[in-house]
């Protein structure tokens, strides 16, 4: 996701912390839980959905992501992207910040 401006922030499992999505290098979706590896020295990593919304996210949730991404990588102004798990199932939300 280096390609991405500053301006596109992705809300963690929690919803206390974002990332910056052009700090993130690799997305990994194993089973119910989505972490990022940030491009950093220390290869540390964050955790996007961490398995406790009770249904497992669908496959490609993590190139949906990536997707979301790239749409907003020609938008002005900062926007941040969330997941949601609801009934209509699970996606991710783009908002200004």
């Amino acid at each position: 996701m280096s390609g991405t401006g500053a301006g596109v922030w992705i809300a963690t499992a929690d919803g206390r912390d974002m990332v910056r999505a052009d700090a993130i290098v690799i997305v990994r979706l194993d089973g119910d839980r989505l972490t990022a590896q940030l491009r950093d020295e220390a290869r540390q990593s964050v955790t996007l959905i961490d398995g406790t919304a009770g249904r497992r996210p669908p496959s490609d949730f993590h190139r949906r992501l990536v997707r979301a991404v790239s749409e907003l990588d020609d938008v002005g102004g900062a926007r941040l992207i969330r997941m949601v798990c609801d009934d209509a199932g699970w996606r991710w939300v783009t908002e200004p910040l």
